[in-house]
C-alpha cells in the first residue's frame, strides 16, 4: 500500500500543521527554497499526486505567536476568522514544490518568490527573505487519503498535448506538474521569470519542451505572451489587458469565478492549456486564446495567482 492509500475516514479533510523551517536554499536571485518539517505534517498531503495542489501558509503576526486553529470538527477557517485580525497573522496561497515522506517524517518544500521591490513586498516575501532555521508558521492543506479537499486544477483529460504557461509565481506548480505527469506526455511549458539566472532544474518528460524566458526589467507578460502565441503559430502586439478590478481571474473547465456560463465540454481535445500568474497577463492570454484563436473554454484553466499593485489576502 502506498503512503497515499492510508485513509483516515473519520478525520477532517484538512491538516493544520505547525511546521518549522529545517532548511533554506537561495536557489536563484528571485527564488528561495524553504523546507518545513514537524510531527503535525505526518498526515499532510498526497505524495503520489501533488500536481498544482494549493495550500495555505499562515505567517506569524507581529507578536510572533501563531494562532491556535483547533476545532472539534476541523473547521479551522471559522476559527481563523474569529481571531482578532492583529493576532491571526497573514495568510497566503502557495503551491507545493516537493513533498517527501520518509521514515523520519514528512517534509514540505515551498519555493518562495522574493518580490522585494519597494511597494511590492508582501508578508510572504518579507518572511521568506528573513527566515531562519527553526522559524515556525502554519501550513493548511489536504489530509493524506482524503482527496475531497480539492485545490488541484490540472485536469487534461484525454488531451494528446499540453501547454503550461505562467510567471515566476506559477513556476513551482508547473515544475511539480511536469515531474508528476506520465513520462510519455508531450507539449510545451513556458515560464517567465525576472532574470535569466532564475532558471531552475525541472525533471520534465522528454516530450515536453521547457522554455524559460526572462523579463530583465521589462513589464510582466512581455515575454510570456508572445512566446505562447508564437508556439501556437500566432502573433499579436503585447498589450497587457487590465479589467480595472482587484478580483483575480479564475476560470477552469468546471468553474468560473466571474459567474459565466460554462461551455459544454469537448469530447476529444488535441491540446489542454494550463495558464497561471499575474491576473492581467492571464486575462490577456485568455482573450487571445479564446476570442482570437477560437480555443474552446473547456480546454483551458486560466488562473490569476496575484495582481500587480494589489496586496493579496489569503
Amino acid at each position: 500500500m502506498s503512503v497515499a492509500e492510508t485513509i483516515v475516514l473519520d478525520a477532517p479533510p484538512f491538516v493544520v500543521a505547525r511546521a518549522a523551517v529545517s532548511a533554506i536554499d537561495r536557489v536563484s536571485p528571485s527564488f528561495v527554497r524553504v523546507t518545513f518539517t514537524g510531527s503535525d505534517l505526518d498526515e499532510f498531503g498526497d505524495p503520489d499526486r501533488i500536481l498544482d495542489q494549493r495550500i495555505k501558509l499562515i505567517f506569524p503576526p507581529s507578536s510572533g505567536r501563531l494562532p491556535d486553529l483547533t476545532h472539534p470538527d476541523g473547521d479551522w477557517w471559522s476559527v481563523f476568522l474569529a481571531v482578532p485580525e492583529e493576532e491571526r497573522g497573514s495568510m497566503r496561497t502557495y503551491s507545493i514544490r516537493e513533498l517527501r515522506v520518509e521514515e523520519g517524517g514528512t517534509s514540505v518544500v515551498i519555493d518562495f518568490v522574493l518580490h522585494l521591490e519597494p511597494g511590492f513586498t508582501g508578508p510572504a516575501s518579507s518572511w521568506a527573505s528573513q527566515a531562519s532555521v527553526g522559524d515556525e508558521l502554519l501550513i493548511v492543506g489536504p489530509r493524506r487519503g482524503r482527496p475531497a479537499g480539492g485545490g488541484i486544477e490540472y485536469a487534461p483529460g484525454s488531451a494528446r498535448e499540453i501547454l503550461l504557461a505562467g510567471d515566476e509565481t506559477a513556476a513551482p506548480a508547473i515544475a511539480r506538474i511536469l515531474e508528476d505527469i506520465d513520462r510519455d506526455a508531450v507539449g510545451c511549458a513556458v515560464i517567465e521569470v525576472p532574470y535569466a539566472d532564475d532558471v531552475l532544474a525541472i525533471d520534465a518528460p522528454a516530450g515536453v519542451e521547457v522554455r524559460w524566458v526572462a523579463r530583465e526589467g521589462a513589464p510582466n507578460g512581455s515575454r510570456l505572451i508572445p512566446d505562447v502565441l508564437g508556439y501556437l503559430g500566432a502573433t499579436a502586439t503585447v498589450t497587457v489587458m487590465d479589467d480595472g478590478t482587484e478580483e483575480l481571474l479564475w476560470e477552469t473547465p468546471v468553474y468560473s469565478g466571474s459567474g459565466e456560463d460554462l461551455d459544454a465540454p469537448v469530447e476529444a481535445i488535441d491540446r489542454y492549456f494550463w495558464i497561471a500568474g499575474e491576473s492581467s497577463v492571464v486575462t490577456t492570454l485568455r482573450r487571445h486564446l479564446v476570442k482570437d484563436l477560437g480555443i474552446h473554454r473547456s480546454q483551458v484553466a486560466f488562473m490569476g495567482y496575484w495582481r500587480r499593485g494589489v496586496a493579496m489576502r489569503g
